[in-house]
């Protein structure tokens, strides 16, 4: 419980309020932590006599002659969960001393409690978040995974909704404390599973047998976004798979990550009930999108001007006006750009077979971000 590590951390917190030597010892009697690194390994009766006896011990300068390892000074025993865990120490003249040891006392509890309760906290984070991608990656159900569901306290027979939560724009590792805060806006009773999934995403299966429409879906994920970009200033899409049975949780998982794919905008929540191309472009191997993409819009994938317009027409439901209107400039240089455009395709927008090859490529072409030309 009182580890090395920890007895460290709690001298140098409360050295910032006092300036005497600090040490810290073990049930044992030994320093496992000081101010003065060469007493720490060694052995100090006065705080074994503290830590047997469950109080206080003064220790003056005359004890110094009659108890191992100790200086003039004060002894508090430290509680956890009222059992005697250590001793922290404080060196000086007992007078002058005394009157910080409560304080100090209950500054090293409470620094204790709060590092417990981390730790018990990653701990089941780790869990949760190891079983779940177990869970949908369809391992067996034996013994040991259900252990580990009843554990967890997951109920392994209701039918739940996958959903994906995504962040965007992270510029440093998410904090104990803010996933800690995440995950208590969505723990409304305990039948929903909530789970990290690496630092950039959560992982919901909420339960259907509660009120978990479509609308209920969409209202909490949308109060969630609000939270994170008013708390944290985090950007997040959503991504919302159909009611599964336990065993099935990996299809309505994978559907929820397919939504992830054609979610590009910030604060929006795609549900897999509304794809329609795009289930068909799931279906596509990678090879395939790549050389599709190169085919179509290749050429113009160097043109960022022209497929910002191209991309923007799409927007604009392929509305001149509009398109010309959102990027400033005249619809005479709207006609050029596309007029440009398709002498590098060969594609004709106001052909309607060109024009679904060009929406099809630029869909693949979000998704191949990462693809070079």
């Amino acid at each position: 419980m009182l580890l090395p590590e920890l007895a460290e951390k709690i001298v140098k917190e409360v050295r910032k309020l006092i300036g005497e030597d600090i040490i810290v010892v073990n049930t044992e009697g030994y320093i496992i932590a000081s101010t003065d690194l060469e007493r720490v390994g060694t052995f100090h009766e006065g705080a074994l006599n503290a830590s047997q006896n469950k109080r206080k011990m003064i220790i003056t300068k005359e004890d110094q002659t009659k108890l191992i390892g100790v200086k003039a000074g004060i002894n508090f025993p430290i509680f956890f969960q009222n059992d005697v865990i250590g001793v922290i120490g404080i060196t000086g003249d007992p007078a002058k001393v005394t009157p910080f040891g409560e304080i100090i006392r209950k500054m090293t509890e409470l620094l204790i409690s709060e590092n417990y309760y981390a730790e018990q906290f990653d701990w089941h984070s780790r869990a949760l978040e190891s079983f779940v991608m177990d869970w949908v990656q369809a391992k067996a159900w034996n013994d040991a995974f259900m252990n580990r569901a009843r554990l967890l306290n997951i109920d392994m027979e209701i039918k739940r909704y996958a959903v994906i939560i995504e962040f965007s724009g992270l510029t440093s590792p998410i904090t104990r404390e803010t996933w800690s805060s995440i995950f208590k806006r969505f723990h409304t009773n305990d039948q929903e599973v909530v789970a990290r999934s690496g630092n950039e995403r959560i992982i919901l299966f909420f339960n259907c047998t509660y009120d978990a429409s479509r609308a209920m879906i969409e209202k909490r994920l949308k109060q969630f976004f609000h939270f994170l970009l008013e708390r944290f200033n985090i950007h997040a899409i959503a991504g919302v798979g159909q009611p599964a049975d336990p065993k099935e949780i990996s299809v309505s998982y994978s559907q929820a990550e397919r939504c992830l794919k054609f979610v590009k905008s910030p604060s929006i929540i795609a549900f897999d009930e509304d794809l329609t191309l795009e289930m068909l472009l799931e279906e596509i191997s990678q090879k395939t999108k790549k050389d599709f993409i190169k085919r179509t819009l290749g050429p113009l994938t160097q043109e960022k001007e022209l497929m910002a317009t191209i991309k923007e027409l799409f927007n604009q439901n392929h509305s001149l006006k509009n398109t010309a209107k959102n990027l400033h400039i005249h619809i005479n240089t709207l006609h050029y750009r596309l007029k440009k455009a398709e002498e590098l395709s060969g594609l004709n927008s106001n052909n309607i077979h060109d024009l679904l090859t060009m929406y099809l490529a630029t869909l693949l072409l979000d998704e191949q971000t990462k693809i070079n030309y």
